[in-house]
């Protein structure tokens, strides 16, 4: 999709916030490739630390919020159903549960003839019931893994799986080279920062911190990992969910009375992933529950950094894919410590590693957006000559 295309579209992109994460992440991915292309890119969420670099790249924001389950939510659904009519969207793209179903509901009390095409993207294996039924509501549905493909048409019977597109989320070889190694600077205010860290076989888990994302193993990880006395010091990259500021004092607390006090390090956000992934010795993935796709194990495995995950959902289908020697049994901690202490002692040949790229995610999600639009001006030609 090097050049550019004539049809101008307008893309409105709805999701809680943009705050940080994979969702965030691949909305403002697809809402530069809008503008690079000529087109017009709108995102509707309650705002956040990364609203600054998408109004850069040339979108526009409308701050909603959008984000909080409530009756109260259900106020916007008529001034959205004005805001896509007066914005002349073309696509309306949801990517979470309540703002598809503020979308939808939007939506579905408009003019079939003239409306726009609405898309949703599965990003999440959420729980199966009514309310995520809302992300098959979509005219067409992108999934991010055949894994979240399957899930929805196991779930959900009577979906029509030509309805489902599977595009896996891609990386920027650019922007994740092979062999990257982070400039002196950075290097020497990373360990200013975190001392610890120096000469240390590096497990890095990286995502929120949460029981779901298999902090209970990581921590059983790193204490098996230092009694077979290697010299490992774990770190965990990733903010707390809003609301729940105690759980890092608790998470502190279960540290030190596990022994691990000085083995592991909280970093909190960080925007300057590429670069931690990159002093990794490994980085792990454990969640408990399978989820739909793993964004930093591509980034990570772009960069020729050993990745070690559970053998089940998206992150089971990446490693799979592109490195089954870091495949490893789910819930299987004595599992993981083993590979990772044959790691430390013989590294695994990244030699050949490839992943999905975010050039095939934009072309094909920039593809299907037009593919729609070319049907709805079809049907409308079709409803005019019947007309005359």
């Amino acid at each position: 999709m090097g050049e550019r295309i004539a049809r101008r579209l307008t893309v409105l992109q709805v999701l809680p916030a943009l705050q940080g994460g994979g969702v965030e992440r691949s909305t403002l991915e697809v809402a530069a490739a809008l503008v690079r292309h000529g087109h017009r890119s709108l995102v509707m969420s309650s705002g956040g630390r990364l609203v600054p670099g998408l109004l850069a790249a040339g979108s526009e924001h409308f701050r909603w919020s959008i984000h909080t389950k409530s009756p109260l939510a259900l106020r916007h659904v008529p001034r959205l159903r004005r805001l896509l009519l007066t914005e002349g969207i073309d696509i309306l793209h949801a990517r979470s549960r309540l703002p598809a179903w503020l979308a939808w509901l939007a939506w579905r009390g408009m003019d079939p003839v003239g409306r726009p095409r609405f898309i949703t993207t599965v990003h999440g294996l959420n729980s199966v019931n009514a309310y995520s039924r809302v992300m098959l509501r979509g005219e067409h549905v992108i999934a991010v893994s055949d894994a979240a493909r399957d899930y929805l048409l196991r779930h959900y019977p009577g979906t029509d799986p030509a309805c489902i597109s599977v595009i896996p989320r891609g990386v920027d070889p650019a922007a994740f080279p092979p062999g990257y190694r982070p400039q002196p600077g950075w290097l020497a205010d990373w360990y200013r920062q975190y001392p610890g860290l120096q000469n240390r076989y590096v497990v890095t888990l990286p995502g929120r911190i949460s029981r779901r994302k298999g902090i209970d193993d990581f921590l059983e990880v790193i204490a098996g990992l230092a009694a077979r006395g290697v010299p490992v010091h774990g770190l965990v990259v990733g903010e707390l969910p809003t609301g729940r500021r105690g759980a890092a004092a608790a998470l502190r607390a279960r540290i030190v009375a596990a022994g691990l006090d000085g083995l592991i390090t909280l970093t909190g956000f960080r925007e300057d992933m590429r670069d931690i992934l990159a002093v990794s010795g490994v980085v792990v993935s454990l969640s408990r529950k399978p989820e739909a796709f793993g964004r930093t194990v591509n980034e990570a495995l772009s960069l020729r950094v050993p990745v070690a995950g559970y053998a089940h959902g998206g992150v089971g289908e990446q490693l799979q894919q592109h490195f089954p020697a870091g495949v490893v049994p789910p819930a299987d901690a004595d599992a993981m410590i083993g590979r990772l202490q044959a790691w430390y002692t013989a590294p695994p040949s990244m030699q050949g590693v490839r992943v999905h790229t975010l050039q095939d995610m934009l072309d094909r999600t920039l593809a299907l957006y037009h593919a729609l639009q070319g049907k709805s001006e079809a049907a409308g030609s079709q409803n005019e000559n019947a007309g005359a």
